[in-house]
């Protein structure tokens, strides 16, 4: 006996939704692709649309052969993995102590925490904190201030609390710490939710520039997408200034903003197919279990 399994309309709109939220997300990208593959005439008489016009690769050698780039994408680099490194030691940190009962005053903690996420001093009062404790002009007013996240903290703190607690409780019984128990036997079972938000941090710390555009001055501290904004901008401040009376300012092509953009984007598509296989896993279970 055979049976035709029934068209599913609801099954084929998703599929029709999901296929051009990621066109509507992939064509920008392909464009800045060709932009950064043709020529600066081909841009800018329009001529470029999909594919690139006049193919050339000069803006990505002028790029490579450009020492503060490469000083720029090596010192955004350092700074995205040390950034990682303490926003998830104190995401961990804050994360498991918060699933033990044990602990007094835990769902006042929670709640703290908590408010955060709804109100913060605002941006006068960051800066001013900042400028006080010295941080200004240095690395550590681009990592501290932002170092953890509490909407990560309650995703890790849920992945923790599902885990079973007869595998601490045999711990303990053997004479492991809590701290023994959290290295030996937690962070182990939860490296998909520290892959995951891993990500998250890295992400958020590669693309960051407000904070930069505040607190950094100095142009050797400059990260990957200040110097960008930099190189976008230019235009118009040049602009301006032609329109000022300034004669023979040098205008950076269309194409070497395009290059300069997927420069600074492709280190992060590199990282992120090496953990999208956490992805799903990580958030689905750190968000539903507990």
């Amino acid at each position: 006996m055979s049976s035709k399994k029934k068209f599913n309309w609801v099954d084929l709109c998703i599929i029709v939704f999901i296929t051009g939220v990621a066109i509507t997300c992939l064509v920008p990208f392909l464009y800045m692709i060709a932009l950064s593959l043709s020529s600066n005439n081909a841009i800018t008489s329009q001529k470029v649309t999909l594919w690139p016009v006049e193919f050339t690769l000069e803006t990505y050698k002028t790029i490579l052969s450009d020492i503060e780039m490469i000083y720029t994408l090596g010192y955004t680099i350092m700074l995205t993995i040390i950034y990682t490194l303490v926003c998830m030691f104190l995401t961990i940190c804050a994360a498991y102590p918060l699933t033990k009962k044990r602990l007094k005053g835990r769902n006042f903690l929670l709640t703290v925490l908590v408010i955060t996420m709804y109100f913060s001093g605002g941006l006068i009062p960051s800066y001013l904190l900042v400028k006080n404790l010295d941080m200004i002009n240095t690395v550590w007013s681009l990592i501290l201030p932002g170092a953890m996240s509490v909407f990560n903290v309650i995703i890790l703190k849920t992945f923790f609390s599902s885990l079973p607690e007869s595998l601490e409780e045999s711990a303990s019984i053997d004479g492991c710490s809590d701290l023994g128990i959290l290295v030996r036997i937690v962070l182990p079972l939860s490296l998909p939710s520290i892959a995951t938000l891993s990500l998250f941090y890295a992400v958020d710390r590669w693309n960051g520039f407000q904070d930069a555009l505040f607190y950094i001055t100095n142009k050797n501290l400059y990260p990957m997408q200040l110097k960008l904004y930099q190189i976008i901008t230019a235009n118009q401040q040049l602009d301006t200034q032609q329109g000022e009376g300034s004669v023979g300012a040098f205008i950076v092509p269309e194409s070497l903003k395009a290059a300069s953009v997927m420069f600074a984007t492709v280190p992060i598509l590199v990282v992120y197919p090496k953990l999208q296989k956490y992805f799903v896993d990580g958030v689905m279970t750190g968000a539903i279990k507990g």
